[in-house]
């Protein structure tokens, strides 16, 4: 497995290209805008882009899938179908921000906790952590210890949970249940800002004390 992180739009969120090796079969995590931008990575990265994978449905981190799922011709999949209400209010989470108009979304396939997504020859496992918003899921790659995390976990704070949809509790009962279980050594990429480890948050995350 590779993975290129490419920050993107004012709110610096991490899109993820990831790609299996072996075939160049890859997919887009997050595409939360700079369409053009990404197709020229991807373009000189020269890896065949097959899904695109949303963690969730704000739209920081759906603002560009639409366009890119009908430039490659390829599905979207996920988030967890929890999140059905939040991808269809799009158009009013832009008004808030005062961002150029995102339309209505909703992807091809709802994913479930539990189920494994293949990139040629590598899998991730679907997490369903809800509490940033209803239907959070985040990708780990069990063989890697590597988790694309959205905006569950940061180094250093959680996600936030004042916006529509979110809880704090919640959150913080998916990190304990979803993901604190998984090894000290596994590397997660966050929404947002530099990766951590799930052991160095054990350690040192003040919300997880």
């Amino acid at each position: 497995m590779e993975y290129f992180v490419i920050p993107v739009t004012a709110f610096n969120q991490n899109c993820s290209l990831v790609w299996c090796k072996e075939t160049g079969n890859a997919v887009i995590v997050d595409p939360g805008g700079e369409a053009k931008r990404l197709q020229k990575k991807i373009a000189m990265l020269e890896i065949v882009v097959k899904e695109i994978w949303l963690t969730h449905g704000h739209l920081d981190h759906v603002g560009a899938a639409s366009e890119l799922a009908k430039f490659y011709k390829v599905p979207i999949i996920g988030p967890h179908h929890n999140e059905k209400i939040l991808m269809t209010s799009l158009p009013w989470q832009c008004q808030i921000f005062g961002m150029k108009i995102i339309q209505p979304l909703l992807p091809d396939r709802w994913l479930q906790n539990g189920e494994i997504l293949k990139i040629g020859k590598t899998s991730f496992h679907v997490l369903h952590c809800p509490g940033h918003s209803p239907g959070h899921v985040v990708f780990w790659n069990k063989e890697k210890k590597f988790i694309l995390m959205g905006d569950v976990l940061f180094n250093g704070r959680i996600g936030c949970t004042n916006l529509p949809g979110g809880n704090i509790s919640t959150l913080l009962e998916s990190i304990h249940r979803q993901i604190l279980p998984l090894e000290d050594s596994t590397v997660f990429l966050p929404g947002h800002g530099l990766e951590s480890t799930l052991g160095n948050e054990r350690k040192t995350n003040p919300f997880l004390k």
